[in-house]
Order: C-alpha cells, then sequence, then structure tokens
C-alpha cells in the first residue's frame, strides 16, 4: 500500500482500529490536516435516557483528528482532548466529523473537530497532538 497517496494513512489506520470499525466510521475524506468522517448512531450506542452517549461523538472526533494529524506521514497521537456537547443525538441520526483548524508545528499539532446532524452543530471538540519522529511505514 503505498501510503504517500491522499487518505493511504487514514485508510490503513481505520484497517487496525478495531473500536472506529465497530462505531461504523466511514472515511469520506482525509489528507494533511484534514478529515471528514461519517457515521450513525446506533441502538447499542444510546445510554439510559436513549440519547447517544457522550462517548460516542468524542469518539468519532478523536478519530477524524487522529486520521487528519497522521496524514503528515508521522505517527501522531492526542495528548489533550475536550469536548463540548451542544445537541442531544438519538439512534439513526447520521453524524459528520469535519476538522475545521489545524496549526502544525514540529512537535505539535492544535486541530478543532465541528461535529454535524444534517447541518446543525452538534458538537465541538478541541485536541493536541504530539507528533513523534517516527515515520508510517509504506
Amino acid at each position: 500500500m503505498d501510503l504517500r497517496k491522499e487518505g493511504k494513512i487514514a485508510e490503513k489506520m481505520l484497517s487496525e482500529d478495531p473500536f472506529s470499525q465497530w462505531l461504523g466510521i466511514e472515511i469520506i475524506s482525509a489528507k494533511k490536516g484534514y478529515s471528514k468522517l461519517r457515521m450513525t448512531i446506533r441502538k447499542e450506542m444510546l445510554n439510559s435516557m436513549q440519547l447517544a452517549h457522550g462517548g460516542i461523538t468524542y469518539a468519532l472526533a478523536d478519530s477524524a483528528i487522529a486520521f487528519a494529524m497522521n496524514e503528515y506521514g508521522r505517527l501522531a497521537v492526542s495528548i489533550e482532548t475536550s469536548i463540548n456537547h451542544i445537541e442531544a443525538l438519538k439512534e439513526g441520526d447520521e453524524i459528520i466529523a469535519e476538522t475545521s483548524l489545524d496549526v502544525t508545528k514540529h512537535k505539535l499539532s492544535f486541530a478543532l473537530v465541528n461535529i454535524y446532524k444534517d447541518d446543525v452543530l452538534v458538537a465541538l471538540f478541541k485536541g493536541t497532538v504530539y507528533r513523534t519522529s517516527k515515520e508510517w511505514k509504506l
């Protein structure tokens, strides 16, 4: 697999990530500093109030930031993250996570991820990523 092509690192990451696969994440687009992902809320993702557990949108955003930052070619991991839940989600809701800001330095990257249902912002995620010196293997 040629990981130098746009989106190939994100595809490789998803193929080796059972949790993101369980979430049902689909990559719409991934390139250096940017990703756009889609998933649908399922019954087993609901809490006792029959709303999506907050960890579901958090996990989607965490994958979005990971795919976007690793596309630069170096292994990168989040070291600090936070999320604001703005709207509740229900079973069957399709949501989109999209990186909206990327500031990349030598060792650190900073990014925002917006999560939408239709055109409504439902969550806002902020993350700091540590960029290791280890390159993704081709």
